[in-house]
């Protein structure tokens, strides 16, 4: 096996187990909508692709590589069901019976393996490939915005500048348009192109959040690949680029199967809104035992006014009329450290280990004090308390 061959098998092979994991992620977050199950066929097909490609330039199988065809020539079909799905309307049928049917033509031609039209080919699986993005193309241009959402048309244009961005890592993909490649970088596209997909799906601020830490792993792997090409004595723009795509390309399907299980983990175990959410606890104090289940909580202590006397209520109560969530490391809260308010509540949390307050009510006065864990305090954590305060502060109290 050449080097290039390596590096063509695992760059697919870790295409393939991003896809799949694109699929699984997909799926947990929506099993039954329409669009979904579209894109799932649609990474589907790529991700057989990527395997049956992967498998055979790792083996030198010759059959392997020809069936490759198949699903290869399937890849446009795959594309229009995508575009109908986010259109939300079918596309013209001599265009979906031309793409299925030269699909189906072209990769059986192909998985033939008959020498004297292997060229012939490829070069028509590559320009029909094209033709058909051309066509899914033209028919998200040439849609009517005013029958889609904002967040639709949004997505489209989105998905358009994608696709303008992987059309040169797909191109490298046919030998014959460029046989001097030194890798093929099919499947590092499509990487980022699922990824991307997975990113648009957040929030605007956990977007930006993953964003920058996709950039951070491109930008590290790709640094990886260029030191780990020095290992070797031949040194060559050829062997930087190979180990540039195969640590970029193992980064970035780490990072999905990372990131998958880290959100089925999370899902297994409820989270502190999570547990207030799916509660019936209709009262404060049920509410509180509730939350006393969560490890955030197991700590907490409740504190109402008359448990409060040495610490003068009448001090505190003007003090906490503002105030919803004190931390700890951001006393003294905006006044002077020598305030008897800030001494008295600061004594409070010294005395019980606490990194938090919560007010609950400063008329009559209703705390509930509790140590955060540090590996647990993070931005997230600190919303979610504040959310909890809402709802306990809203919550009537036990009769």
């Amino acid at each position: 096996m050449t080097p290039g061959m390596i590096a063509d098998s695992i760059v697919n092979l870790c295409g393939a187990i991003g896809l799949t994991v694109a699929m699984l992620t997909l799926h947990r977050r929506d099993p039954r909508g329409p669009l979904t199950r579209r894109l799932l066929i649609a990474l589907g097909i790529i991700a057989l692709l990527f395997l049956v490609r992967g498998m055979a330039w790792w083996s030198g199988s010759e059959l392997l590589n020809n069936l490759s065809a198949i699903p290869a020539a399937l890849i446009p079909f795959g594309a229009l069901i995508v575009t109908e799905g986010i259109l939300r309307r079918h596309a013209p049928r001599a265009a979906k019976i031309a793409i299925l049917a030269g699909g189906i033509v072209i990769g059986l031609a192909g998985a033939a393996g008959i020498k004297p039209i292997v060229t012939p080919a490829a070069i028509l699986l590559a320009l029909f490939q094209l033709g058909g993005f051309a066509i899914c193309a033209r028919l998200l241009a040439t849609r009517d915005p005013a029958t889609l959402m904002a967040s639709e048309n949004r997505g489209i244009a989105r998905l358009a500048v994608g696709a303008i961005l992987v059309i040169p890592f797909i191109l490298t993909d046919f030998r014959v348009l460029m046989p001097d490649i030194p890798v093929r970088l099919g499947a590092l596209g499509a990487l980022l192109v699922v990824t991307a997909i997975l990113i648009a799906e957040r929030g605007a601020e956990t977007q930006r959040q993953a964003l920058l830490l996709t950039v951070l792993r491109l930008a590290s792997s790709a640094l990886l690949g260029i030191a780990a090409a020095f290992v070797t004595t031949d040194v060559d723009a050829a062997q930087v680029m190979r180990f540039c795509a195969i640590a970029i390309s193992g980064v970035l399907a780490i990072g999905l199967m990372v990131d998958a299980l880290r959100a089925h983990f999370e899902s297994q175990v409820p989270g502190v809104l999570n547990s207030v959410a799916t509660s019936p606890a209709q009262t404060r104090d049920a509410l509180i035992a509730e939350l006393a289940r969560h490890p955030i909580f197991e700590s907490a202590r409740r504190y109402r006014e008359g448990e409060l006397l040495a610490y003068d209520p009448a001090l505190l109560r003007d003090f906490l009329s503002t105030r919803r969530v004190l931390r700890r490391p951001d006393a003294p809260w905006g006044i002077v450290a020598a305030d008897p308010a800030v001494e008295r509540l600061v004594s409070l949390m010294k005395a019980n280990q606490a990194t938090h307050v919560i007010v609950l009510s400063h008329d009559p006065i209703d705390l509930l004090v509790l140590a955060v864990p540090v590996i647990s305090a993070d931005p997230a954590t600190e919303t979610a308390l504040a959310l909890v305060r809402r709802l306990l502060a809203s919550a009537r109290e036990a009769a």
